[in-house]
């Protein structure tokens, strides 16, 4: 099993991102996906899900910005950030659990700032 995730960088708060989390090694279109964040000094957060069935759920500080989808064809998933905020700063993971072993991503920097 193996994410990689793409996309991040240095925005302006307002701006916009998309993180892709590529992934292979297992069947994709029977597993749900999940982003967390850690931002500086803090610990790693739940931020948005993705189920087999393309069903989503948000954490609070994300709902209504933040986006997630699946390609199922490309074995994808994305994290379509809009309105970012500095508080939107962390390194973001792309995560799967595939036969009770949890995977993560090598993990992306997104910068919010002025």
């Amino acid at each position: 099993v193996k994410l990689v995730e793409s996309g991040g960088g240095l925005v302006q708060p307002g701006e916009s991102l998309n993180l892709t989390c590529a992934a292979s090694g297992f069947t994709f279109v029977n597993y749900g996906l999940s982003w967390y964040r850690q931002a500086p000094g803090k610990e790693r957060k739940l931020i948005a899900v993705i189920g087999d069935d393309s069903r989503t759920s948000y954490s609070n500080s994300v709902k209504g910005r933040f986006t997630i989808s699946r390609d199922n064809a490309e074995n994808t998933v994305y994290l379509q950030m809009n309105s970012l905020k500095s508080e939107d700063t962390a390194v973001y993971y792309c995560i799967v659990v595939v036969s009770l072993t949890r995977t993560w991503g090598q993990g992306i920097q997104v910068t919010v700032s002025s």
